[in-house]
């Protein structure tokens, strides 16, 4: 009789990681309302799958992992979309002002696709490089490459890479 108990404390360990699996979709979708849709979708997947979580290892590594998968699954079934981004200078101009969490979520999102999931596992979130790997089903190398553009990226907006001061 643990399948139960194991449920219910996956339910209540799921609504913790809430707000950190938001910003995870939201990087991976882009828009606030389709990261909506997909973390609806992954709580019902992984309440659906809690048979699978062993009890091993950081549950929201299964869950974000579960996200990626539930993304995959539901762009194959979209069609690609034409990715509207802004120019460089309206971003520079973005990060020179005062920076509010909307302002910070765009300059995420504007990233190129999947280096901002990257960046959030790994300076967000705090996971590590292989765990940041195993969640994105990716090498390690694709990781530190991913995360050097993200900190490129940055760097240009602030304007303190080499390359970008005057």
């Amino acid at each position: 009789m643990r399948q139960p108990a194991t449920t219910i404390d996956l339910r209540r360990d799921l609504v913790g990681l809430l707000p950190r699996l938001r910003r995870f979709a939201i990087t991976l979708a882009g828009e606030v309302a389709v990261a909506d849709e997909l973390v609806q979708a992954v709580c019902q997947r992984a309440i659906a799958k809690g048979h699978q979580w062993s009890g091993e290892g950081r549950l929201e590594s299964w869950i974000y992992t579960l996200a990626r998968q539930q993304w995959a699954d539901d762009n194959r079934k979209r069609k690609p979309k034409a990715s509207v981004r802004g120019n460089v200078t309206d971003i520079r101009e973005a990060a020179s002002a005062a920076v509010d969490p909307d302002t910070i979520h765009h300059m995420i999102s504007d990233m190129p696709d999947g280096v901002s999931s990257m960046f959030l596992l790994v300076d967000v979130e705090g996971h590590s490089y292989q765990q940041a790997a195993d969640i994105m089903g990716i090498p390690v190398a694709n990781v530190v490459s991913q995360l050097a553009t993200a900190r490129l990226h940055f760097a240009g907006l602030a304007g303190t890479h080499p390359i970008h001061r005057y």
